[in-house]
């Protein structure tokens, strides 16, 4: 009925079986003019509505987008419009007109022009709607339709044709003309969909828009070409799209986190509520609080041995193991991350199952085509259009396989930058029981090994259904193809897989990773005592026993990995082997055709990818699981409380504390008990008391860092805090000082006035502008602090917390930092200010002055007051100023040092941010510069300052460029080792030799099918075919085991090598270096860099190999079957090497972008931890939130294009490759199988050059330039230095060739057992003469002399190991006490007790449960500033060295502290040398002789009391401190 309508309509037949049946087939007119015309109409107005939306809007034309581009389009489509009209206007010519016949033309003629005439109009509407679009520079919809447009009139054109051709004449010439005219328009328009219409001033726009669109061919190319003839640079990426930038994926990533976390918490609450009743019967304390972990679960990293009995430690470790498994919420993280992305999930899948089913159409396509091979009454035009067909699916396989990867790379990106921006955020938010258990190594470690784990394993997600699909879809063919057999093929396979599923189960390697991350961080930021005290080897030592065991768990997993490759090598193999044995077995008449052959083969061939990758898969997810475990006992920990302070405003008082009792942690014990304040608006109150007694936790507890367990806090307004140790930023000065705030040049220049930067700035040779380094290491200890002040004094807060600023200052700075900031007519007067201080001097000028004791507040009262009541306060001043005539004349303030300060106080301790103490931060004197940058950058006089617009110190990361040098490879090659690469490639080699002679084995086991048509098969001969085809299986997995097998020991061998040839460079490159080049930097390398040496290049290297391998063996086979092929192999070839290099060095260059766009993450991470407390305290969290993202954002810029272009050349291969499929003669299924392994290939070898990147950069750093050695051959005595002397001759030094002298011919002669006291203003060189006594820095002229002995003729570490410095920064690293004091264990227990004893820290040490092996936390953070400087004490004591050096050793120590450590060195160092740099001049009064210095030359050299009367240098600088001829004459 319907066709019968359809003949009438059109006026002629719809269909005849007989058009096909012939020799030169087509299809009848009548299809053509209805279902191949409607089929792209109707998708057309289908789309049309998605396209008008924009027209629907009221907005005014946007005049501005009209390009040359889009008239051009709008023009073709008049043209077709009138085309239309045409062909109507024929029709009524022919029906209505002066020669009509009569006979009215058929419907279709009159429908069809209609049909077109009103598309066109709907067609302009729909551009134009396009236009008005915003951010759109394409549509994918119309592309289609005007493809699907010429598909279907491509029939039409044929049959025009050939109808022509046939008649020799053109029957109806005005609708040949017409259908010609409008064909050729549909071209043109098709090709300009296919370009990107970017209006001029939206080129910004189309760098976003691209990641989307995939047909935007021209800006993919743009980007590719740019990286062609130039290596790129950031500034060449294009900015991000909303939806891909870090602030939306975060916000969307979060709205889910904090759902699916809430189920998590409900879930573990439950769990302990149940695990409460159940042990009823135990004690409470039993079930774990909060998220459970004991403080120190996380601590036992560079544990010693301990001498405890193994059986507690194995008890220890079994609860410790049996919290950390559960008590956190868990499994909420994988919910979260589907739920987030579900839409590009979606998206990927669908294009997976796409390409999955049009993987199993091409053997069936084949298996058609040899059937028409060997049917002879076939018609020939069935060949081509198999051929065709298997063309065309090949290319939508190929296509649909590139969109998926697209999206699923882009998953995977979105997922670690989700991953990464929640890690931040919570880092900004963790109370202190979760800091505790994570260290900055190892949450630096979350951000990059395990958020690059969900990026890897994201990536492949969908192979978990997809695997499993191909698997039960072979099966299904095989058994249309050889019946029951196939249950044999699929016994071996359910056989195989528990054994993989066992070798599947990887050893954690993240915990040694961990480890070795967290030394190394420690070590970078305490490396100049490592280098001071000669420690090198030790910490060289513990790292590389970490690694040995890393490296352990790495190779027990290649092994693994290498039996489950084995057997899954064997599998297709060996399941193909014993399907077709029991085929032919079975019964004689099963005969081997080569239809079932080869389609099977390539079922089997099919299987053999699900097969491989499932292993693979199981291994990563495994991996992936342990990531995943880590990550959410982080994300999924406790917040810091943020109801502790609260902001009332009806409370009259500026901070009060009612009751309170705060502790550091849930469950430990109070450090403030019953604390009770009331303090006014607009007073100044002082906070005073012991070490340990309690004044900086009492800050933190006002900044909401503690945990309140009694009482509350009231703070009315903002707060402003300046720490005990000032941190600052890697930025501007004055972005130090504004520190988020809009600039007011007179509110600034009143700051800096104050805090008396205006000399300093002077000296910078940027002024304002000039960048300060990584923890300001171009500044003195009190230029940070004054910094740090001058934030706080510009921030206009309403209470500031001053904890002990006035300790790294001069005591003439300090005085006027007091007068002219803090105190009563100070710029803060009308603030409140609570100022914590050691200092005494100031205390007269406060409002009230509160006292601690033990964490309690012993006494309130003003000065006055309290002196009269005879308590706490007045004992302590007895005690501690009884040498002073007046209070107030003598300031108890510590002359500004050149060094940073002690570590930081409890609140900041946990940070990662060990200070470290520099010797090149000096503010210079004149018109040196004071910022020496890595690469010799030519600095300009201060005169130019005006030019500058901001110095730079820490230059950009270099960065290779061009292609990968090939000497790289080889670097690789020779750490892996000559013999191992060899074998390899080798084994490979020969394996690939068995499967090819498999597959030919097979073609001629195929011919037997027609040899033995009507006879019977004989038993021999099936015997050895299936013999001979099993050992070449059976032969290819020996081979790919050994290989591998090989392989993994090779690249174990070559990730020892270049990490241990690193670490050994790192530990030996001058300081220099780590004064110039953020610890981020160097982390980089040993994160990133290494893991991907260790788990990226092995991989990528095996699979390069084998598909190299594997295109070469298939062109082989090509090219015995068709030797004329290989004439096509070299044009192959050259257009292969071309494309390849094209698109590689764009690839390459932005996966190098890549890497050094992540230095900063890492960077900005450990600044913002060391900086925590004050972010928190300025609420700055939302600011540092931002800078993060965009930090992100940066790296994100050069991965996107990354993977668009990786797409885009795969689509482009693909397009080029597949007319080998139409080459007459190649075997289909070769040609096919080259395709797929070359696109592979592609893949492989811009992934190897990718990754091998890592080598490069590894390499940079194992090549930069060493200090002096060791150790040399000219070695001093045993005893050296007897007597300790000390000669300067003539001495000189600069830090670089370029710059001027620091210190400009020292000559001076010191005996045995002086005690020398140096001091000197700021930039004067104290540091610098220190510095070189340890050659940290080596003389440009001159020579020191000790006992008589040059110093640079011997080694650093016979030099370092006989001299001891007590250094201003008491670092100390985690491990234990006895790690600590003696890392070499050299000394028995007894010395260290002995130590400890004399250091006054015996008492302590024996009231900790471990003793000696008690472990100090990162950083010494469960320790006070006073102990650790202690510690540092005992250190040297244990040394037993003739010479001494005392570099600010008591900056911030309070007065007994300083007491304890003052007479300890007095009695137990009164037979050695000693040098002292004073800061509290007191402490160098009762020296043998006085060293002045200034401006790198000694002015004054004699004994205090001589200097005094000579009333030079010396002597102005005593009476600034208030030391006069009568208070100093107690010291003599």
């Amino acid at each position: 009925m319907c066709a019968a309508a359809l003949d009438e309509y059109c006026g002629s037949v719809f269909w005849n079986a007989s058009y096909l049946g012939r020799d030169d087939p087509d299809l009848p007119i009548c299809v053509e003019q209805t279902i191949l015309v409607w089929i792209p109409l109707g998708f057309m107005w289908l789309c049309a509505p998605w396209n008008l939306m924009p027209l629907c809007r009221r907005s005014q034309v946007n005049k501005k987008n009209w390009t040359k581009l889009y008239f051009c389009k709008q023009l073709v489509v008049i043209l077709l419009f009138l085309t239309a009209i045409g062909g109507l206007t024929v029709t009524l010519v022919e029906d209505f007109g002066p020669n009509s016949s009569g006979e009215k033309s058929p419907a279709v003629y009159y429908t069809n022009p209609v049909l077109f005439a009103v598309t066109w109009i709907l067609l302009l509407l729909c551009q134009e709607g396009l236009r008005r679009k915003e951010r759109a520079v394409d549509s994918a919809s119309l592309f289609i339709f005007w493809l699907l447009l010429v598909l279907c009139d491509i029939f039409t054109f044929q049959t025009l044709l050939r109808e022509a051709l046939r008649l020799g004449e053109v029957r109806d010439i005005p609708r040949f003309s017409l259908f010609y005219i409008s064909f050729g328009l549909e071209v043109i328009a098709l090709i300009l969909s296919a370009v990107a219409d970017i209006p001029r001033d939206a080129k910004e726009l189309v760098k976003k828009v691209i990641f989307q669109s995939s047909l935007a061919v021209s800006c993919s190319s743009s980007m590719a070409l740019k990286g062609y003839k130039k290596p790129l640079v950031q500034e060449d990426m294009w900015d991000l799209n909303e939806a891909d930038n870090t602030t939306y994926i975060s916000q969307r990533f979060n709205q889910h986190m904090m759902y699916e976390l809430g189920l998590a918490r409900i879930r573990l609450q439950k769990k302990l509520k149940n695990r409460l009743i159940k042990n009823q019967g135990k004690t409470v304390e039993d079930v774990p609080q909060s998220n459970g972990l004991g403080k120190g679960v996380s601590r036992d990293v560079l544990m010693m041995e301990e001498k405890g009995t193994k059986d507690d430690d194995k008890k220890k470790k079994k609860e410790k193991k049996k919290k950390e498994k559960t008590d956190y919420p868990n499994s909420w993280l994988v919910n979260t991350i589907s739920k987030t992305f579900k839409g590009i999930l979606i998206e990927s899948a669908f294009y997976k199952l796409v390409q999955d089913l049009l993987t199993f159409v091409s053997p069936q396509l084949l298996k058609l085509m040899i059937s028409f091979t060997q049917d002879k009454s076939s018609y020939v035009w069935e060949g081509y259009l198999y051929a065709v067909l298997l063309l065309v699916v090949a290319l939508l396989q190929s296509l649909t396989l590139q969109q998926y990867f697209q999206r699923c790379f882009v998953l995977g990106m979105k997922v670690r930058t989700a991953l990464m921006a929640a890690v931040y955020k919570k880092a900004l938010v963790m109370s202190n029981d979760n800091r505790k258990e994570s260290t900055v190594g190892e949450t630096v470690n979350l951000m990059s090994a395990d958020a690059q784990r969900f990026n890897d394993v994201t990536n492949f997600i969908h192979l978990l259904w997809s695997c499993p699909l191909q698997i039960v879809v072979s099966i299904v063919f095989l058994w249309m193809e050889l019946g029951p057999s196939t249950l044999a093929g699929l016994a071996v396979m359910v056989l195989l897989a528990p054994i993989n599923g066992l070798l599947a189960a990887k050893v954690e390697n993240m915990k040694f990773k961990d480890k070795r991350l967290k030394i190394m961080n420690e070590m970078l930021n305490g490396i100049k005592i490592l280098k001071l005290f000669a420690w090198e080897p030790s910490f060289q030592t513990q790292v590389k026993d970490i690694r040995e065991k890393e490296l352990k768990v790495m190779k027990r997993f290649a092994y693994l990995t290498s039996v489950s490759t084995f057997i899954f090598t064997c599998a297709p193999a060996l399941v193909s082997l014993v399907t077709f044995a029991v085929f032919v077995g079975v019964s004689s008449e099963n005969i081997l055709t080569p239809e079932k052959a080869f389609t099977s083969i390539s079922l089997f061939n099919i299987l053999r990818f699900p097969l491989a990758m499932l292993p693979m898969l199981i291994a990563s997810i495994v991996q992936t699981t342990v990531s995943k475990k880590r990550l959410e006992k982080f994300l999924g920990g406790d917040d810091l409380d943020s109801d502790t302070v609260r902001h009332n405003p009806d409370v009259d008082s500026a901070v009060s504390i009612t009751k309170g009792s705060f502790a550091w942690g849930k469950d430990s014990e109070p450090v403030l008990k019953d604390v009770s304040l009331d303090i006014k608006p607009g007073r100044l109150v002082a906070v005073v008391g012991a070490v340990g007694s309690g004044k900086s936790s009492l800050v933190s507890a006002l900044l909401g860092e503690l945990h309140s367990t009694d009482g509350f806090i009231n703070i009315q307004g903002s707060l402003a805090f300046v720490p005990q140790q000032a941190w600052i930023q890697n930025a501007t000065l004055r972005d130090n000082i504004l520190f988020g705030s809009p600039y007011e040049d007179r509110r600034f220049q009143e700051v800096l006035e104050a805090c008396a930067l205006g000399p300093d700035l002077k000296l910078l040779s940027a002024g304002d502008m000039t960048e300060i380094g990584e923890k300001g290491i171009n500044l003195s200890g009190g230029q940070k602090q004054r910094v740090s002040l001058a934030r706080a004094a510009y921030s206009q807060a309403d209470v500031f917390l001053l904890d002990d600023p006035l300790s790294a200052v001069d005591s003439h700075v300090g005085k006027h930092l007091f007068d002219k900031v803090i105190g009563p007519n100070g710029l803060l007067k009308n603030k409140t200010r609570i100022l914590v201080t050691h200092g005494v001097s100031f205390l007269p000028y406060v409002d009230e002055v509160i006292v601690l004791v033990n964490g309690q507040v012993s006494e309130i009262g003003s000065y006055q007051s309290l002196r009269d009541n005879k308590g706490a306060f007045s004992e302590f001043l007895d005690t501690y100023a009884k040498d002073q005539k007046n209070d107030t004349t003598y300031l108890e303030v510590i002359p500004e040092s050149e060094d940073t300060q002690a570590d930081y106080p409890p609140e900041d301790a946990v940070s990662f941010t060990l200070r470290r103490e520099n010797s090149i931060r000096r503010s210079q004197r004149g018109n040196r510069s004071s910022v020496r940058s890595r690469k010799n950058s030519s600095l300009k006089p201060t005169e130019a300052v005006g030019e500058i617009k901001g110095q730079k110190l820490i230059e950009k990361e270099t960065m290779e460029t061009g292609q990968v040098k090939f000497s790289v490879f080889l670097q690789y090659l020779r750490a892996m080792g000559w013999g191992y690469a060899f074998w390899i490639f080798a084994l490979y080699f020969i394996q690939n030799v068995a499967f090819i002679g498999q597959n030919l084995w097979l073609s001629d086991w195929t011919n037997d099918a027609a040899e033995y048509m009507n006879q019977t098969y004989p038993g021999w001969k099936r015997d050895t075919r299936i013999g001979v085809f099993g050992a070449l299986g059976l032969a290819q997995g020996v081979f790919v085991f050994l290989g591998t097998l090989l392989l993994a020991n090779a690249s174990v061998n070559a990730s020892r090598i270049l990490h241990s040839r690193l670490l050994d460079n790192i530990l030996r490159v001058p300081m220099l270096f780590f004064d110039t080049t953020p610890i981020g930097r160097v982390v980089n390398r040993f994160a990133k860099d290494i893991f991907t040496v260790d788990e990226a290049i092995p991989q990528s290297f095996r699979s390069w190999i084998l598909c190299l391998l594997g295109v070469l063996g298939t062109l082989v086979v090509i090219c015995l079957a068709t030797p004329f092929f290989a004439i096509i192999i070299i044009p192959l070839a050259v257009v292969y090497f071309f494309v390849q290099r094209f698109y590689v060095a764009a690839s390459r260059q932005l996966r190098r972008l890549d890497s050094v766009s992540r230095s900063p993450i890492y960077s900005h991470f450990g600044e913002t931890v060391a900086g925590l407390s004050v972010i928190r305290a300025y609420n700055h969290q939302e600011r540092f939130l931002k800078h993060n993202e965009e930090t992100i954002d940066e790296n994100l810029k050069s991965v996107y294009p990354w993977i668009v272009s990786n797409s885009f050349l795969e689509t482009l291969w693909c397009f080029f490759l597949h007319y080998l499929l139409l080459y007459p003669g190649t075997p289909s299924t070769v040609a096919w199988l080259v395709t797929q392994t070359l696109n592979w290939l592609v893949r492989m070898t811009s992934e190897l050059e990718t990754n091998i990147v890592a080598v490069e950069r590894v390499s940079e750093y194992s090549k930069l330039e060493n200090e002096a050695p060791w150790v040399t051959q000219n070695r001093p005595s045993e005893n050296w230095p007897e007597e300790g002397r000390v000669q300067f001759e003539d001495y000189k030094v600069r830090y670089r060739p370029e710059l001027e002298l620091v210190l400009r011919g020292i000559s001076c002669n010191i005996a045995s057992k002086e005690k020398i006291g140096i001091v000197g203003r700021t930039g004067a060189g104290k540091s610098s003469l220190t510095n070189c006594l340890f050659r940290i820095i080596e003389a440009a002229d001159g020579r020191i002399l000790i006992d008589g002995l040059d110093i640079s003729t011997i080694g650093l570490h016979d030099l370092r190991n006989r001299l001891t410095i007590i250094p201003q920064d008491p670092v100390l690293f985690s491990g234990t006490l006895r790690m600590n004091l003696d890392p070499f264990d050299k000394f028995s227990d007894e010395d260290l007790w002995r130590v400890l004893e004399l250091s006054h820290l015996k008492d302590y040490v024996v009231g900790l449960k471990e003793g000696l092996q008690h472990e100090v936390a990162e950083g010494g953070e469960n320790l006070s500033v006073g102990q650790r400087q202690l510690l540092c004490l005992a250190r040297a004591l244990l040394r037993k060295s003739r010479i001494l050096i005392l570099d600010e050793a008591t900056a911030a120590v309070d007065l007994e502290t300083d007491n304890l450590i003052q007479n300890t060195i007095r009695k137990e160092f009164s037979h050695c040398t000693v040098l002292t740099i004073a800061h509290r001049l007191h402490s160098i009064m009762d020296s043998s002789r006085v060293m002045v210095l200034d401006a790198g030359q000694i002015v004054e050299f004699d004994t205090p009391s001589n200097l005094l009367e000579k009333r030079g240098h010396f002597y102005s600088m005593a009476k600034d401190a208030g030391i006069t001829q009568q208070t100093a004459s107690a010291f003599f």
